[in-house]
């Protein structure tokens, strides 16, 4: 780990003075898995068991000495897959105003969520693998929820979720987790705001929650309907990420806008794609 991380190596520390436990790490793809792996490796590395449930599909998650991996079909391929990540990211480095943005940002995130939610499916649908599941006895859930399929199988299996993420859409997070996000002092993504605005970019920043409210209807009530289906009863997407026990963020004000925390928030910002020394 980076010096800049100390939160995360004393939060193994202490994991490294109990007895070893079972995780299930339900991990999203991509740079999301690289920051993950990490955490994973060093879990293994102080007696942990680990098992790594992936779909057999996967642009970054391949298996390892350090876990045991659970792979499950999904339909569609290699292929696929590499398209919608480029297509989903290249927006990224385009400019544009906020509105060509976000068109782009919304065709992009339905994309990943149709991937996201067919692969859950097909998961859940698999009825060995669950019974392996079930049967683990797991002390907690390791996931990332910006692709809620693990929050169901936490919910599924009544233990505990540890929550390892980046960002979530729509201020997700802090509505969960009942964290203040007054617009005055915490700025939106896509405005370029800074936490010190005048009075007009207040008003600004308080007008960019309202496409909040469509991104989070498309990218995230799929999972609710998901996970209502499968555990036979009325679940939203609040219910899911509410039941977190703790919530490690990669994030570095050094480097970012403050925002407030919660007493289960932890930053952990450093823990980013296992840094890795660059050559002179």
């Amino acid at each position: 780990f980076s010096a800049s991380s100390p939160t995360v190596v004393l939060f193994l520390s202490l994991l490294g003075l109990a007895a070893a436990g079972k995780l299930l790490v339900v991990p999203a793809d991509g740079s999301h898995w690289l920051s993950m792996q990490e955490v994973v490796d060093i879990l293994r590395q102080r007696g942990h068991e680990v098992v790594v449930v992936a779909p057999e599909v996967t642009m970054r998650i391949k298996p390892s000495k350090n876990f045991v991996m659970k792979v499950y079909s999904v339909p569609y391929t290699q292929e696929d897959l590499k398209k919608e990540f480029q297509a989903f990211f290249h927006f990224s480095f385009e400019q544009g105003s906020f509105i060509e943005r976000f068109v782009k940002a919304y065709q992009g995130i339905k994309r990943i969520t149709t991937f996201g939610v067919t692969s859950c499916g097909h998961l859940l649908q698999n009825k060995e693998l669950m019974r392996y599941l079930e049967e683990s006895k797991f002390d907690a859930v390791l996931t990332d929820p910006v692709l809620l399929c693990g929050a169901i199988l936490a919910k599924h299996l009544s233990v505990p979720s540890v929550y390892f993420l980046r960002g979530i859409p729509c201020g997700l997070d802090f509505e969960a987790t009942q964290c203040p996000r007054p617009p005055s002092y915490v700025p939106r993504g896509f405005t370029q705001l800074t936490d010190s605005m005048t009075f007009l970019q207040r008003v600004k920043n308080l007008l960019h929650d309202i496409p909040d409210i469509f991104l989070c209807d498309f990218a995230f009530e799929p999972y609710s309907k998901l996970a209502s289906e499968f555990l036979q009863r009325e679940v939203t997407v609040l219910d899911l990420l509410r039941q977190a026990s703790v919530w490690l963020l990669r994030s570095e004000f050094v480097l970012e806008y403050p925002r407030p925390l919660m007493p289960n928030i932890i930053p952990i910002g450093g823990v980013n794609c296992a840094h890795k020394e660059l050559t002179q």
